[in-house]
């Protein structure tokens, strides 16, 4: 399938991109704001994730979440949104022929926000039981103690919710300053595909955005790989299992190395034909579920490996997953295990695009964070150049032992154990 896209600037310097879908019964809306957790001063850390619920609470127009939610899911449709470390996202999806209701609601909630003290009084305790429930997720929590332990107590690593403490004492004005610093026009990206045109989306958007003012943006602190955190980071808790993080530092989202990482990842642990799902629970019964990632920041990123494991076979683990990474290093991928990791990536890649919704996510993802929008055939065509030397290169590159960190949320947990299966 051909996906053609298009792109335009308003006069105030709002991005739009549009993705043209005739074919399907959806459109999805999608407003992306460049500001996330690391974006925050210390004493608002969260207030973005905050402000997310925030514009759910009602406009003058809209006066309440209800009204909000009914107006989209009365036509059948969804509206949510996140926040991650870099920036956010409103969204929504619905029947085609409600795009023009879709599109002034979401404008609505982004500029019209009424941010009325008594709802953010009410919507903390919502804000600080989501991070108390994450928190209870030993999975969830593990995989945040892999975060601040790798990037350390800078604002790359502080937590997107912030802290239950810090919650507390967020007010109106703090709401407001922080809109006022970041929510410009050209910090903001209008994402639409569907059934619709390019020519109906400029019609309805540019007398709903236009009323935006042109700002300058503060800057954003740098990640500094010279601070990390705590090599090993524990929580113990009786609970049956063990969440265990194995995690180290790498790259930026731009990097050249990026789609080699790609590829080698797929190698190493995505999927049932990885060699860590074969290694670690297929051979040794080690684990049920095992895996590698990545995830970027614009200057810097974090490869993962996790797993779910028992307490006597923690250390074990921690062994054979570190020496199943260190080999992607040592020895070549043979020639017909890389044609299969390539296949795969590449098909996964392609399945993951086949809707309104996930068209919609990956061109204004791709234009807040990096500015353009690479195609889909470029994207398959970078992942079915790479070579075995590529994988072996981007693998001596970033699999340094020296930089290894682990997390674990579990039962009984000895720091030291854990710090001596780190060094195999």
């Amino acid at each position: 399938m051909a996906v053609t896209m298009h792109q335009a600037v308003l006069a105030n310097g709002l991005r739009i991109v549009t993705t043209p879908l005739p074919a399907t019964q959806a459109v999805s809306v999608n407003l992306f704001v460049g500001v996330g957790s690391r974006s925050e001063p210390r004493r608002l850390n969260g207030i973005t994730h905050f402000l997310e619920h925030m514009v759910f609470k009602g406009t003058e127009r809209r006066p309440d979440a209800i009204v909000i939610a009914q107006e989209i899911e009365g036509a059948g449709g969804t509206l949510n949104a996140y926040t991650n470390k870099e920036f956010t996202c409103y969204w929504n999806i619905v029947p085609y022929d409600r795009f023009e209701t879709a599109l002034d609601v979401a404008a609505d909630m982004l500029l019209h926000s009424k941010l009325e003290q008594v709802e953010i009084d009410r919507e903390r305790t919502v804000v600080q039981q989501e991070l108390k429930r994450n928190h209870d997720n030993p999975g969830a929590w593990a995989g945040r103690l892999i975060g601040t332990s790798v990037y350390g107590e800078q604002p790359a690593g502080w937590d997107v919710g912030g802290s239950v403490e810090l919650v507390q004492e967020m007010h109106r004005p703090d709401f407001v300053e922080h809109i006022g610093e970041w929510y410009h026009p050209s910090n903001v990206v209008l994402s639409v595909a569907g059934n619709v045109t390019h020519e109906q989306v400029m019609r309805l958007a540019e007398p709903l955005f236009s009323e935006m003012r042109a700002g300058a943006l503060p800057s954003v602190v740098p990640y500094d790989p010279a601070v990390t955190g705590p090599r090993v980071a524990i929580d113990s808790r009786e609970i049956d299992q063990c969440s265990l993080f194995v995690g180290l530092p790498i790259f930026g989202r731009d990097d050249e190395d990026r789609f080699r990482l790609r590829i080698m990842n797929d190698v190493l642990g995505a999927g049932m034909s990885s060699r860590l799902f074969r290694e670690v629970r297929e051979r040794r019964g080690l684990a049920y579920s095992v895996g590698s990632g990545y995830g970027y920041l614009a200057d810097a990123g974090v490869m993962t490996i996790s797993a779910g494991v028992n307490r006597e076979q923690l250390a074990e683990t921690i062994k054979v997953c570190i020496s199943e990474t260190m080999q992607m290093a040592t020895d070549r991928v043979p020639e017909e295990e890389l044609r299969k990791a390539k296949d795969h990536a590449i098909g996964r890649f392609r399945l993951s695009l086949e809707t309104a919704q996930s068209l919609g996510q990956r061109c204004g993802e791709l234009l807040i964070t990096k500015g353009e929008i690479e195609s889909i055939d470029a994207a398959v065509a970078q992942m079915e150049a790479i070579t075995v030397d590529d994988v072996q290169k981007v693998a001596r590159r970033l699999l340094d032992p020296a930089k290894l960190h682990c997390a674990v949320v579990g039962p009984k947990l000895d720091e030291d154990e854990i710090a001596n299966a780190l060094n195999v």
